[in-house]
């Protein structure tokens, strides 16, 4: 459909000696295809790596270990086809072809059909073990507890103590949820509806929510490489050669060869070393990983608002403040290293989320745990617009201007907004400390424990 709205020819009529083109089958079709790709890409990306996940036996110690690489991997790659994309479709779409720029990934995607439809009979599927869905069962923790909520703490005390099974497996966080494990009566008569299972079960979900919760600072932070980065870059010198002239979109693929390149050096390297330190089979614990991502997010803020500062400094110099079509006499590749930061980033924080999301829900659940970590990213990108609108307003003088983030780059603030960003994601890696120092591990399997 993408395609088909750069080949239907707009409908022009001239009046006056002046066309006018009334392309609204072409938006109408360019709207419908976004939201397709939206909608497409909820239900494929949760499923799909969850899906690979499940293809390693979680009984098998070596295919146990294996899956924490799968993660890694399958970023990898992930990362290698966007690389190639954007490097390669934003020069055949803005020098050749707006069809044959979406033509093409069209027909990788039927490609990409075909392969996955071969490995249908070689697939393994896990087996339900539960009588009840996992939603109806975490929701009868709830309802239970609720329904309970009247019930003295020193009646649930009471118990826990009378409950030798919860003594040893069940943990001290959320307690309110414990009041599910009473008979509807309050009493232990009848005995409970719910089970210590289940509670343990619920409460695994509801530790989820403060990580989640502070990650979004992350991802807000990181949004800013599809537009304030690209709008930086369109002003600055981008010229390679004499008569050659990147596109300014074109340094996003930088952020898939770094992270092409740093995930075998992480993998093969880096969890080698930290195995010898920790003495984990994992080398670094999956909140570790996410932390050390959302700090490397704080540097990479920092180190774009020091880029932006030089840039507005060269734009004052050379004289080319009011010019907003100005070209800054400043090579694009000042921007590289924000670039490779992001990249840096994602190999820790984004792996260690799908990890985390996967591996800490229960597991039926867990295309709706990797829906969590894919919904850190959609909810950051609306919290940085929302952020964006939010700057504009307060920092416009007299409303005559757009303060820090202005139509005219040059006239604008963009590195205080990047400090901004940087203090608000400081901020939420201290809550992150917090959450995950007090997170406990939802311990299922023997590889997990040692995590």
């Amino acid at each position: 459909m993408l395609a088909l709205t750069t080949l239907i020819p707009s409908k022009c009529e001239t009046l006056g000696g002046a066309t006018s083109c009334s392309p609204h089958l072409q938006v109408i079709m360019f709207f419908i295809s976004l939201y397709l790709v939206a909608f497409a890409q909820g239900c494929h990306k949760p499923c799909v790596l969850a899906f690979g996940a499940d293809q390693f036996d979680a009984s098998d110690p070596y295919e146990c270990t294996a899956k924490s690489s799968f993660f890694n991997w399958w970023y990898f790659g992930m990362c290698s086809g966007p690389m190639v994309g954007i490097f390669v479709l934003s020069y055949i779409q803005e020098y050749l072809s707006w069809g044959l720029g979406f033509g093409i990934p069209c027909a990788v995607m039927g490609l990409a059909l075909v392969i996955f439809l071969l490995g249908t009979m070689t697939y393994r599927f896990p087996k339900k073990t539960e009588d009840k869905s996992a939603f109806v069962r975490i929701g009868q923790v709830f309802v239970e507890a609720a329904r309970n909520w009247r019930t003295t703490q020193s009646t649930v005390s009471l118990e826990e103590q009378g409950c030798e099974t919860f003594t040893r497996q069940g943990s001290p966080q959320f307690r309110f949820l414990n009041k599910a494990l009473l008979s509807p009566d309050g009493s232990n008569e009848s005995g409970p509806v719910c089970s210590i299972d289940e509670v343990e079960e619920a409460k695994s979900v509801l530790r989820l929510i403060p990580i989640w919760a502070s990650c979004l600072a992350y991802s807000t932070a990181s949004s800013q490489q599809t537009t304030l980065f690209t709008k930086q870059g369109a002003t600055m010198d981008r010229s390679i050669g004499p008569n050659f002239e990147i596109p300014a979109a074109t340094l996003q693929s930088f952020i898939g060869l770094s992270i092409v390149i740093l995930i075998p050096i992480y993998d093969t390297v880096l969890v080698p070393l930290m195995r010898s330190v920790t003495k984990k089979p994992f080398g670094i614990t999956m909140l570790q990983r996410i932390g050390t991502g959302i700090f490397i997010s704080i540097v990479l803020m920092v180190v774009s608002a020091l880029v932006e500062s030089k840039r507005l400094k060269t734009a004052i110099e050379y004289g080319l403040i009011d010019d907003p079509g100005a070209v800054i006499p400043m090579k694009i590749w000042w921007l590289l290293p924000q670039y490779v930061l992001v990249g840096a980033a994602d190999v820790f924080a984004i792996v260690g989320m799908q990890e985390f999301f996967y591996d800490q829900v229960p597991s039926e659940l867990r295309s709706i745990g990797l829906a969590l970590y894919l919904s850190v990213s959609g909810v950051g990108n609306f919290l940085s617009s929302f952020l964006i609108s939010i700057v504009e307003k307060i920092t416009a003088r007299d409303g005559l201007d757009d303060g820090w983030i202005s139509d005219n780059m040059n006239q604008g603030h963009v590195d205080y907004f990047y400090y901004l960003l940087a203090g608000i994601s400081a901020v939420a890696f201290v809550i992150y400390l917090y959450a995950a120092n007090s997170y406990v591990y939802n311990q299922r399997r023997a590889c997990d424990v040692a995590k």
